[in-house]
């Protein structure tokens, strides 16, 4: 059974029980899973222009083709100009955000060392919930010889609910460990 048929099973009735909702339309579901490694500290340097490791690696670990996203103007402090690549982006919607998220939880965050649960402040003001990783090398998915230059790997779970509280419910019983 994948993770959508198992939300749409068990997690919903559960859902619609605890959060006192009669319509079962109006249980928040997560609308997309947005994944991204940002890569413009590396284009500013001279020596890095091939960035073919970290689009090899997140359709690896998302099981989708990423989109270069490119900077949209030039910040002279930062050294980026208009059009220099600055991050990876994956957007997974449907079943393959369900499959994602259930193999990030159960498989990818007790692999992380010392965890005790993610932060309950890293929602943001529409209930959706913001995921930095330090290291995206702790997937199951890629070999240790996958890896040349670590990078930090930043998952955006987008909700249907505005309220920070049913959020946070419904990712609970999606199985996130909070503080």
């Amino acid at each position: 059974m994948s993770a959508l048929q198992q939300f749409n099973k068990e997690i919903v009735p559960a859902l619609k029980e605890k959060l006192w909702v009669k319509n079962i339309h109006s249980v928040p579901r997560i609308e997309k899973v947005v994944v991204s490694v940002g890569i413009w500290s590396l284009a500013t340097r001279k020596s890095v222009k091939d960035f073919d490791e970290f689009e090899k690696n997140l359709i690896k670990i998302t099981g989708q083709k990423p989109t270069l996203i490119k900077s949209r103007k030039s910040i002279s402090n930062f050294k980026l100009r208009e059009g220099m690549p600055v991050m990876y982006k994956v957007t997974l919607r449907r079943a393959r955000a369900y499959d994602f998220l259930a193999r990030f939880v159960k498989v990818v965050l007790p692999r992380l060392r010392d965890f005790s649960g993610l932060s309950s402040k890293s929602f943001d003001q529409k209930g959706n919930m913001n995921i930095g990783l330090v290291n995206y090398n702790i997937f199951p998915e890629l070999n240790v010889d996958d890896v040349n230059t670590p990078m930090g790997l930043q998952i955006t779970i987008v909700t249907s609910t505005t309220s920070t509280e049913r959020s946070k419910a419904l990712l609970q019983e999606l199985w996130l460990l909070f503080k």
